[in-house]
């Protein structure tokens, strides 16, 4: 395989508006958090094994719960 060339260097990399830079680093700190909280429920399930049926709830009740939180989110329709 042949190699890229490398980007020429002169070029600068344009700032970010003070609010815009917060903003992406609020959603960073998201992003990892939830990334942070599903490794650990897979080294749970990884030392643990899988949790019994009785202890899980159905995805189709998850499902309803996530939908209704969505719509009373958005603003009603006249």
């Amino acid at each position: 395989m042949s190699e890229q060339p490398a980007a020429p260097a002169d070029h600068a990399r344009q700032q970010l508006e003070p609010a815009a830079a917060d903003a992406v680093r609020a959603y960073a700190a998201r992003t990892r958090e939830n990334a942070d909280q599903l490794a650990a429920v897979l080294e749970d399930i990884a030392a643990n094994g899988l949790p019994s049926v009785e202890d899980c709830t159905p995805w189709e009740e998850l499902r309803e719960t996530h939908l209704a939180r969505l719509a009373s989110q958005r603003p009603a329709v006249a």
